[in-house]
């Protein structure tokens, strides 16, 4: 096959990417933008096997069925609740691709065609040396995001003194590092290179509090698109520069939208947990932990509900660790059949990761009709008679709007205290991901529901059958 028509191949592969992004945009058409992203990766590895340059067909092979079958077996035994931390270690070992492969093309360049050993041509070296930053600092702060998602490490921001000026100094020794590297392709500033990137990415996750993370991840995720796109320079491989320009910009926008969501600077979420004050957080859950709350049963809920006319539910990650959505879609199709309006919000960091809710609801067949966005149902909540919050805590936190010195001040929420009532679903009083308490607790319009959220779901059910 000749590289002219490989490089078709490449070009109708990077269209079914464009066509699957497209697709994932919505929930509706996900379904679609997956099979586009199938046939795209299946056109690719073809166009891949017909390139010239191919020198091992059987290392190939035996490279992609082990990933495959590594992929298929984590795929099949992932809980849905792991996917943001299983997202954050595959961001990991994109960007440490990047910097075996950088090493790989230093190491032996005759083979990638960029020279030869001492000289490596300069547009080369800038190449190797701008993806092993990029890419080590994702692999390092993606490792960081892993082990707070998985609860390996805690969640809340670590500050370490004069942080800032850490990170300065390290951006300063790796711009050093790249200039000295590319004008004497010394291996040595390469190593050093790689080295302070690795420190900077775990020294920019580590101060990250977890209202931030599903920031992080999508941020992440645009790094390890600027990676693979680094990758494909140094390979010389149109496609992965392609696809990977086209998953940074996609991340890189997506982080944005987040930011403007939560009223956060990128800037200050990048450097890590600018102007976040864990001592306030703490002094505010010592106070309110002082506090009575309204407990109630799930028959109260019950009763409450089915003679409510308007219901909103709130999902979060407590209804994702219970697995809780499917006992929420029969509780839902009973009132709906009562006559009782349901609808669902969501807000845009709910979860771990952009989207999370929507998945989770999309695989309990939840009308997407019913799923609604912050800006549209926060005017609805004044009108609206009962407000079911299921382990949605941070997103719901009044704090957001009244306590300046709130980490999570300035952060649109879910506005659920303005309904008539409100019930929360939640295990205990303990904090939320971002380590402070919830105001909401104690408001007079809430009732807490202690419990396991699957379980009292579903004893709510029991209640309105009987």
């Amino acid at each position: 096959m000749s590289e002219n028509f490989s490089a078709f191949l490449y070009l109708t592969a990077a269209v079914f990417f464009i066509l699957a992004l497209r697709g994932l945009s919505s929930a509706k058409t996900s379904t679609k933008g997956n099979v586009f992203g199938m046939i795209g990766m299946g056109i690719a590895i073809i166009a891949a096997f017909a390139m010239p340059k191919v020198s091992s067909y059987a290392l190939t092979i035996t490279g992609i069925i082990v990933g495959g079958v590594i992929g298929a077996f984590v795929a099949k035994k992932i809980e849905m609740t792991a996917l943001p931390q299983l997202v954050a270690a595959f961001h990991s070992l994109v960007g440490l691709a990047a910097v075996l492969v950088a090493a790989g093309a230093m190491s032996a360049p005759v083979s990638f065609k960029i020279g030869t050993l001492e000289h490596i041509m300069h547009g080369s070296l800038v190449e190797i040396g701008l993806g092993t930053a990029i890419g080590a600092i994702t692999f390092t702060g993606s490792v960081v995001a892993f082990l707070k998602l998985q609860g390996l490490i805690g969640s809340k921001p670590m500050m370490l003194p004069n942080r800032h000026l850490i990170n300065v100094s390290l951006g300063a020794l790796i711009l050093f590092a790249l200039l000295l590297f590319v004008f004497t392709e010394g291996h040595f500033f390469f190593w050093v290179l790689a080295l302070a990137s690795f420190a900077l990415g775990l020294l920019m996750i580590l101060p990250v509090g977890g209202a931030d993370m599903p920031v992080i991840v999508s941020m992440l995720n645009s790094y390890s698109g600027w990676a693979a796109s680094g990758i494909g320079f140094t390979l010389n491989n149109t496609l992965l520069i392609v696809t990977g320009a086209l998953v940074g910009a996609s991340g890189a926008i997506l982080s944005y939208i987040m930011c403007k969501a939560m009223n956060r600077s990128i800037i200050s979420v990048i450097v890590g947990g600018f102007g976040s004050s864990d001592t306030s957080a703490d002094q505010s859950s010592a106070a309110n932990e002082q506090r009575p709350v309204k407990q109630g049963s799930p028959e109260d809920a019950a009763f409450v509900m089915k003679n409510c006319s308007s219901l909103v539910i709130v999902p979060g990650y407590g209804m994702a660790v219970a697995q809780a959505q499917h006992a929420l879609r029969e509780m839902c199709n009973i009132l709906q059949n009562n006559g009782v309006k349901v609808r669902y919000a969501i807000h845009p960091v709910a979860g771990r990761m952009p989207g999370h809710m929507n998945v989770l609801l999309a695989e309990a067949n939840v009308p997407y009709d019913d799923v609604l966005e912050l800006e549209d149902i926060n005017r609805d909540f004044p009108s609206t008679d009962v407000a079911f919050v299921i382990g949605a805590n941070d997103v719901t936190n009044p704090a957001a709007k009244n306590n300046p010195q709130s980490p999570i001040y300035g952060m649109p929420i879910l506005e659920v205290e303005q309904a008539k009532t409100v019930f929360f679903v939640k295990r205990s009083m303990a904090a939320g991901y971002a380590g402070i308490e919830n105001e909401l607790f104690f408001r007079d319009n809430t009732m807490m529901l202690f419990g396991d959220a699957k379980k009292v779901t579903e004893e709510i059910v029991k209640a309105l059958e009987s």
